[in-house]
């Protein structure tokens, strides 16, 4: 029982409970057995089997080739802004050489503590608060790198940093609270007005398209009145007119018809100067307004030179006939001549 106490591995992970050299030595896995022969380096025992000479070999460190975790202590640092922290970390590495692990530094544990307190405080110093919490994971990714610079000559490598807890102090504690709140409160009221804003756009939007959609209806209305009742009657007035045309020219075709014609655009003439002073103050009036016979002359002569095609026409298709001195429209002229004087 003596002898597999003195053979068994020390349950720390340098020089503490170095195993006795008997000659027959067991490695266990994932050790690494420095030995030293008369004082110097000799060669590092693999796991398993291995054989010494006694009193000359010595066990002088035993080096743990599994991941290690050390614990980083609490410390302070101060921020770019000059906010004071507390903060701790978990450090993992691994030995990588068990000979400069056992002869490149005295204590690899305590060395490596150091390293990344320092380094963390120096990386600290380069971030202000806000930065602190939003870029942990680029803080631990930089400790990492400047401690395996460093621990590259003691044959140990470290594989990553985790930040633990990172203590602000009360007052800063209490103005972060508060400009948390303040953040939350505008993000609030800015979600607030966006959903008026959203509102009162849906709203208008859906005005716009009432508006879009009664106008289309109330012009399809137009058209379909227009094309329906309107065209009927505009179709009833321009055939009724057209009867009436029809009549008209008729009659003109009619014995005496130009006559009566002629008497009925000379009352029109009449009675538009009878009324031309009602409708304006400006009145534009002949130099002879006084001799109507004048006018009606005058308005007879119009009228005889918009019909004298038709007059042509007429003769060419019927024969002449003699004139009648005593025709209607002569002795109404004569009548109206009488009148006036």
């Amino acid at each position: 029982l003596k002898r597999a106490a003195r053979l068994a591995p020390a349950p720390c992970r340098w020089n503490s409970g170095l195993p006795v050299n008997i000659g027959v030595l067991f490695v266990p896995q994932q050790e690494a057995w420095v030995v030293e022969r008369m004082g110097k380096f000799h060669r590092i025992l693999e796991p398993g089997l291995n054989f010494l000479i006694p009193l000359l070999d010595r066990i002088r460190y035993v080096q743990s080739l599994k991941e290690i975790v050390i614990n980083v202590p609490e410390q302070s640092a101060v921020t770019l802004d000059n906010v004071t922290l507390q903060i701790d970390g978990v450090l993992y590495l691994r030995v990588m050489d068990p000979y400069k692990a056992s002869y490149g530094v005295e204590d690899p544990e305590y060395a490596v503590t150091q390293l990344a307190q320092t380094t963390m405080r120096s990386e600290l110093g380069k971030l202000s608060l806000d930065r602190v919490f939003r870029e942990r994971e680029s803080l631990n990714a930089s400790i990492v790198d400047a401690i395996n610079q460093a621990s590259d000559c003691w044959g140990i490598r470290c594989l990553r940093y985790e930040i633990k807890d990172i203590h602000v102090p009360p007052r800063v504690k209490e103005s972060m609270q508060m400009q948390v709140e303040a953040e939350r409160r505008k993000r609030a009221t800015v979600l607030e007005s966006e959903g008026t804003r959203e509102s009162a756009i849906n709203v208008a939007e859906g005005q716009k398209q009432a508006q879009i959609l009664a106008s289309e209806a109330e012009k399809a209305e137009q058209i379909n009145k227009a094309a329906g009742r309107e065209a009927n009657a505009m179709l009833v007035k321009a055939r009724a007119k057209a009867e009436a045309i029809q009549l008209l020219a008729a009659a003109l075709a009619q014995q005496h018809g130009n006559a009566a014609a002629s008497l009925s655009v000379a009352e029109q003439y009449v009675n538009a100067f009878s009324k031309i002073a009602k409708d304006s103050n400006t009145v534009l009036l002949p130099a002879n307004t006084g001799d109507v016979t004048n006018m009606v002359a005058q308005a007879l002569g119009i009228y005889t030179t918009l019909t004298k095609p038709q007059a042509v026409k007429t003769q060419d298709e019927m024969p002449p006939a003699h004139e009648d001195s005593h025709s209607p429209a002569t002795e109404v002229l004569k009548a109206e001549q009488g009148s006036s004087s």
